[in-house]
């Protein structure tokens, strides 16, 4: 997927957060008490964390880590390393082949949504299309927020481009 490719799916989907309900400073990331914005882009965040090796050998493997560093923003639905060791034993091995980059492509793209979404931003249901094409089904309750049933384990992390929410399981598109 092209930069261009990216930025029209931005524009498309950024239209769909309005209408599903997310606020516009979701979409604009416009906060009255912003701090200042991070130097870091999406990619280098989460590998600054080094929670995220596997989502990084992943993002290379698929040949996304320039589109992650584009100008954005985007929100990333982002599986820790346990998260990726979680899945079922030789899956990950098998999406990182070469043969197999369409498919990892899409679950990657599956985790990302144009547009920068914080917590704040989010009540009740809503389903934002990811990059992959399809929706993700976002609830907030008073347990915490689910992303396709993966709980996001921290939120709001900032980056230059975006923002990283940590899920505790890999999602996956629904199969065509």
């Amino acid at each position: 997927m092209t930069k261009s490719t990216l930025s029209a799916a931005g524009l498309i989907a950024s239209c769909a957060l309005v209408a599903l309900g997310f606020s516009s400073s979701a979409l604009a990331g416009a906060h009255a008490s912003a701090a200042p914005a991070p130097e870091k882009d999406i990619v280098a965040t989460a590998v600054a964390a080094d929670d995220f090796n596997t989502l990084a050998a992943a993002l290379e493997a698929a040949d996304l880590v320039t589109a992650l560093q584009g100008e954005g923003p985007y929100t990333v639905f982002a599986p820790t390393d346990a998260a990726f060791a979680a899945l079922p034993d030789g899956t990950l091995e098998m999406l990182l082949l070469p043969e197999n980059k369409d498919q990892l492509t899409a679950i990657l793209l599956y985790h990302v949504v144009p547009g920068q979404i914080m917590s704040s931003d989010i009540s009740g249901t809503a389903s934002p299309e990811t990059l992959e094409g399809d929706a993700v089904e976002v609830v907030a309750s008073g347990g915490g927020v689910t992303v396709n049933g993966a709980n996001v384990v921290s939120a709001d992390i900032g980056a230059s481009n975006g923002v990283i929410h940590v899920i505790d399981a890999v999602i996956l598109p629904p199969e065509s």
